[in-house]
């Protein structure tokens, strides 16, 4: 029996020993507050007095009670009340910090800081002026030496062309430019400025470029077309099926006329990206044409007639040869293909082909080989009727064609190409052209 009731006692003891130690972890909220010769409230509040007015910042009350500062007024500038509570609590025997600031509904107080700081902002300027003048000035130093060095020959013989030399100078200037607000900023100790200055040029130009984007593609397709020269002036060419003369090279776009005598502006994008045929880079043409002649001829003999017909015209060309074959057999005749080449610098293309289309045609029907009619039958249902059309024949009284010879002395036509070049040089007189007549070929 003692030994139970002693055992109890011992139990109790150890239960009342940690709730002891319980009580005392769940009270202890931090590290003590030492009040052992800490400052008065009245220094406290003093000092903090002090600092308040020697930060010029009226209407604000401070009272201290047992270490805990409390901050009353009215006050212009919410950040204020930020920068004197942070004062407050770095003071030596503050407990606590209660900032019960309130800003100013008064517009007038309000409106005081911004003066104030601008009034500073002048006085530093002016204080400054003399270090702004200087640094100005080596801008424009700077900037002058820039622009006089870019008129110089140089930028021309290490260009391809005077478009090519205008971009290295530009870009020089820009460059110098560039330069002038580095050394103005460093002077003046704000090179710092630079970074941030640069990074908004960059975004602005950014959204530049994208607002601009068809102006800034035909550039450069300007720039690459001047450089790689796929045509020159008065060429004749056609891109992206319209056909013309070169007349000008823009920065913008290519500039043609047409054969009615028509401008046509292409974008130099779509130059550049487009497909171009240059007729002008090879002085012989091909042309060719197709003509039926009836099935039951002597195909061969009637081929060889057509190829012998070509051979003897003066503006067909020896060599590349002329060739003539047969291409289909269709129910209305054979078909043959006629091709020959031609001088363009001497005969017109389109006045070369259609004389040796008729020349062609009149052999082979001298040489009595038919040349098919399209002949058309309409049957109308339940009538019986049936109407034919067939196109005139040749008449048997038709009088004979003239001689072969004669024809042919008269078949030299001058090229109807060639005669818009003069209309072609009068457009060019007077405008600027990115094109060169001695510049390497593409």
């Amino acid at each position: 029996m003692k030994r139970i009731v002693l055992g109890l006692f011992i139990l109790f003891a150890a239960t009342g020993q940690a709730s002891t130690q319980g009580a005392g972890t769940e009270g202890d909220a931090g590290p003590p507050v030492s009040v052992a010769d800490a400052p008065s409230d009245t220094a406290i509040a003093d000092r903090l007095r002090s600092i308040i007015d020697a930060l010029e910042q009226d209407g604000i009350a401070v009272t201290v009670q047992a270490g805990v500062v409390t901050l009353t007024g009215d006050i212009a500038d919410p950040s204020t009340s930020r920068r004197i509570e942070g004062i407050a609590e770095r003071l030596e025997g503050v407990v606590a910090v209660r900032n019960t600031l309130a800003a100013s509904d008064d517009i007038a107080q309000q409106i005081n800081p911004a003066f104030d700081r601008f009034r500073a902002r002048i006085h530093q300027l002016i204080a400054r002026l003399p270090l702004v003048l200087f640094a100005l000035a080596a801008f424009a130093v700077v900037l002058l030496v820039g622009i006089l060095l870019a008129r110089l020959r140089f930028w021309d013989r290490i260009s391809p062309n005077a478009f090519i030399a205008g971009i290295y100078r530009q870009a020089f200037r820009v460059a110098c430019g560039i330069i002038g607000i580095v050394v103005a900023l460093d002077i003046m100790g704000a090179a710092a400025l630079l970074g941030t200055v640069l990074g908004a040029a960059g975004i602005v130009g950014l959204a530049v470029g994208f607002a601009v984007r068809d102006t800034v593609e035909n550039f450069v397709a300007s720039i690459m077309l001047s450089l790689r020269q796929p045509f020159r002036p008065n060429d004749l060419v056609e891109i992206e099926g319209d056909v013309g003369r070169v007349i000008r090279l823009t920065s913008r776009a290519t500039i043609l006329l047409s054969l009615d005598g028509n401008h046509i502006r292409i974008p130099n994008a779509t130059v550049f990206k487009g497909r171009i045929v240059n007729y002008t880079q090879n002085l012989a043409r091909r042309f060719m044409f197709d003509i039926g002649i009836d099935p039951d001829a002597d195909l061969e003999a009637t081929r060889a007639l057509a190829q012998n017909t070509l051979k003897e015209l003066p503006f067909v060309l020896d060599q590349p040869e002329e060739l003539v074959w047969i291409e289909n057999i269709t129910e209305s005749g054979a078909i043959l293909r006629v091709t020959g080449w031609i001088d363009q610098n001497a005969t017109g293309f389109t006045t070369a082909r259609g004389d040796a289309i008729r020349l062609v045609k009149s052999a082979i029907e001298e040489a009595g080989v038919a040349i098919p009619d399209t002949t058309y039958r309409i049957r109308l249902e339940g009538t019986g009727v049936s109407l034919g059309t067939s196109a005139p024949s040749p008449s048997a009284d038709k009088p004979a064609p003239r001689a072969a010879t004669a024809e042919k002395e008269r078949s030299i036509h001058q090229s109807e190409e060639k005669a818009l070049i003069p209309l072609v040089d009068t457009e060019r007189q007077g405008s600027d052209d990115l094109l060169a007549r001695d510049a390497p070929r593409e």
